[in-house]
This record gives structure tokens, sequence and C-alpha cells, in this order.
């Protein structure tokens, strides 16, 4: 299964693709789309939807998993927020994917497990999830990957495929095979 995660912003969207089998996640792609301080807003967005448009052609998810609006005290951010998040879902449903949302405390806890974890931690727990060298840069492709990651640890089993094998038991001499097995005794 393959799950594209997007972190939406009007300056930078973070992109993220992984593929996994539920129990090993593999990176298949990651950045972010950028453009200069100085383009004017309609053609920023008009650069976001084609990138993702192109990069969701060359990955072909099985879905796509987007970071939710929050609160915000800026009303104007908060717009062009929403209108970054409204190009990325019609690329995806253009695409011909799914698009399910999660905010921002939801992914952090699926990932590091707690809430209210700061970037590096969530790129910290990017890099080990996936095994990778460094933790991914910018912040925003961490954060991306963190959104796709946070699909497939909320997926139900039946969506991950071979993750709907019934658990070992826990019992004495038995060794889990995950934290989601184990039972103390």
């Amino acid at each position: 299964m393959k799950v594209f995660g997007i972190d939406p912003g009007s300056e930078r969207t973070g992109y993220g693709c992984v593929e996994t089998d539920g129990r090993r996640h593999l990176l298949v792609t990651c950045g972010a789309i950028t453009s200069p301080a100085s383009t004017p807003f309609p053609q920023r967005l008009s650069r976001i939807y084609r990138e993702l448009s192109i990069l969701l052609a060359s990955t072909q998810p099985d879905c796509v998993a987007i970071e939710s609006l929050f609160f915000s005290n800026n009303a104007r951010s908060a717009l062009k927020l929403g209108h970054a998040r409204g190009v990325a879902m019609l690329a995806a449903v253009e695409a011909g994917c799914e698009v399910v949302e999660y905010t921002p405390a939801e992914i952090k806890r699926a990932v590091v497990g707690y809430g209210r974890a700061e970037k590096t931690q969530v790129q910290q727990m990017i890099k080990l999830l996936l095994g990778l060298a460094a933790p991914p840069s910018p912040h925003d492709a961490a954060d991306a990957l963190a959104v796709a990651i946070c699909h497939v640890h909320s997926a139900p089993p039946a969506i991950v495929p071979d993750a709907g094998t019934a658990p070992r038991p826990a019992g004495r001499g038995a060794t889990p095979r995950s934290w989601r097995d184990y039972r103390p005794h």
C-alpha cells in the first residue's frame, strides 16, 4: 500500500510518499514545493496544484492523507492555508485518490506518541521509522511523511495488506512481534 502525505502551506507545501506492508515503511519520495516570495498568490497555488499532480501521477498512491486546518488567530493566514489545502485536495481527487484528513495532534500522537511533540521530535521519529541516515529536510517534508505514516497507523487492518493476520498470543513462552501484541504477565 502506498500513502501520499501532504503538509499544505501557501509558502511551502511538504509532500511525502511511503510504501508499507503494514509492518515496514519504505520512503518513496519526499520534499517541498516552494515559490519565491515575490510570486503572486494565485501562481503559488497553481504551482502547488501542478507539482502535486505530477507527483501523484508518478507515485500512484492508494490514498492521500492531508493535514487538516488547525485553529489560527490570524484569519489571513488561515485563509491562505485553506486555499493551499483546497488545491492539494483537488490534485488528489483528480488523480483518483481517496483523501483522508488528520489534525496536527492526531499526527504527532500516531508518530511520536505525544500530541504536542516538537518538529525535531517528529523529524527524528520519521528518520527511525523509515530507517533513514538523516532526518528528512525541510521539516515540511518530514511533516508530510508523518501524515502518511499517521494514516498507515490509523487505518483498519483490512485496509493494510497482510496486517490483518491474527496477533500471536503474548503469554508465557511467546515473544511479541510488536508492542501492540505485548501483554504484561
